[in-house]
């Protein structure tokens, strides 16, 4: 693309659009600017890109300015099927997404990670592992730093960790990673994508582009993600936490990489059977970029974890509380769940995305949870799917607030509460990240009184719900 003779439409303000349209600004494009909303966050965006010299279109002028435009610049908020993709498909004009525009300004190698969990958590290992080697790296995409902006701080002997969801999937062509990660596959975004199939396909897209001369890091304990390496012709590499694989593995108390002791388990500093499956999935993508063992264990020993994902927020009276909003679907809630040590008040709730919540509640039963607060745009469905599963321990409250100060005092002494949603946020809030902010706030307002300790979070990025 040559940039100063086409105009570009970017749809939807929001970190990763606003840095789209700096980015084309920059390299001399013409650059309309939409968002549906027009308040708040987007409006504060759609002002400064203005000032920087883009034209800002309000929803009356938006069909006659979009026939004006070359190329459509899409927000992953914005399904594909939206009317405006639509109209520019149909005019057969280009429709693609920040993520590709990243990717094609990217000049240096980087690994992709996509996954239904835990993909802020291995790129920010990759991130930590990658800088302790002395390496110039940034964890980027999804996790909420964009790839464009991020393209234009890396150099070409930098390292890139892509975080990718399925969302920016559905318009990214580009990317051809070197080390291309899938770490699981569970039912999400179903409201979207409408089926399992949809949705593998979208995850499986991540290795489209890769060749003989790339990598794939694959767990061999997911069935699906297993099939994952019929359909590419990069060199696959496993990681699993049950068998002695060609790649990373766990071999009783130590975290291995084809016949080599990296770090024990005992030092890893996250817990949990799914954070050790993490912990593989990094060392088996950093081995592959050639970074020593001792940066690696470094790294993986003082790794704390990201914020909003199991993060203890407070601690009064006896009672914990404990911050898990980046559970934005069922598998992820029951990860949070198996590390439970003891009874737990659960809050579930937010925006619907069509999966089914039966499973949940049937594995609520053999939990160490003994109440559940329903909240949100899906709380009916929430409790009609505990009714069915005969767990009746429950209490449905819809505004958010009002299920805090419940949980709050329903949890006694000795007990957690936990905000682990198993649902997306967009009902009530902007994302995940300002839910857990709201929840901290919260707790430390209602938390019957007694002698309380603040837990200072990490610092580590997270991403969206995509």
């Amino acid at each position: 693309m040559f940039f100063p003779t086409q105009t570009f439409m970017v749809a939807g303000l929001s970190r990763s659009g606003r840095a789209a349209a700096e980015y084309l600004l920059s390299r001399g494009a013409k650059v309309l600017c939409f968002d549906d909303v027009e308040e708040g966050s987007a409006l504060e965006a759609a002002r400064a890109l203005g000032d920087l010299g883009a034209e800002i279109v309000h929803r009356e002028q938006l069909a006659a300015r979009a026939a004006a435009c070359d190329v459509l610049v899409l927000s992953p908020g914005i399904p594909i099927d939206h009317p405006l993709p639509l109209f520019f498909k149909k005019h057969e004009k280009r429709v693609m997404g920040e993520m590709e525009l990243g990717a094609l300004a990217l000049r240096c190698p980087c690994v992709a990670v996509t996954g239904t969990n835990g993909k802020t958590t291995v790129v920010t290992m990759l991130e930590r592992i990658f800088q302790a080697a002395g390496k110039n790296a940034l964890a980027c995409g999804n996790i909420g730093l964009p790839l464009t902006a991020a393209a234009q701080q890396l150099n070409e002997d930098a390292l890139a960790a892509v975080e990718v969801s399925s969302f920016q999937l559905e318009t990214l062509l580009s990317l051809r990673p070197h080390v291309a990660v899938v770490l699981n596959i569970a039912e999400d975004h179903l409201d979207r994508h409408y089926n399992m199939e949809n949705y593998i396909y979208l995850k499986r897209k991540l290795l489209k582009n890769c060749t003989e001369s790339e990598c794939a890091v694959l767990n061999h304990d997911d069935a699906v993600v297993r099939t994952f390496s019929e359909h590419t012709k990069a060199h696959t590499v496993w990681f699993s936490g049950t068998e002695r694989v060609d790649g990373a593995y766990l071999d009783e108390h130590f975290l291995c990489f084809r016949g080599e002791q990296i770090l024990s388990t005992d030092d890893l500093s996250l817990t949990g059977e799914h954070n050790r499956l993490n912990a593989l999935a990094a060392i088996a993508a950093a081995k592959l970029f050639g970074i020593q063992n001792d940066a690696i264990a470094s790294a993986l020993s003082s790794f704390k974890g990201v914020a909003h994902r199991t993060e203890t927020v407070l601690e009064r009276g006896g009672v914990t509380y404990i911050d898990d909003s980046k559970a934005t679907n069922v598998d992820s809630c029951l990860k949070a769940l198996k590390g439970l040590d003891r009874e737990t008040v659960l809050i579930l709730g937010g925006k619907d995305k069509g999966e089914r919540f039966e499973p949940l509640f049937a594995a609520l039963k053999a939990s160490r949870v003994v109440h559940a607060v329903l909240c949100g745009e899906n709380c009916f469905r929430l409790m009609n799917a505990a009714m069915g599963e005969g767990f009746t321990a429950v209490t449905l409250c819809r505004p958010f607030e009002v299920a805090v100060r419940v949980a709050c005092l329903t949890a006694r002494q000795g007990q957690n509460v936990l905000l682990s949603p198993a649902s997306a946020s967009f009902d009530a809030f902007q994302n995940f990240e300002e839910r857990g902010e709201k929840f901290a706030a919260l707790v430390k307002e209602y938390a019957p009184e007694g002698e309380a300790q603040e837990v200072a979070a990490d610092e580590a990025p997270s991403d969206g719900e995509g």
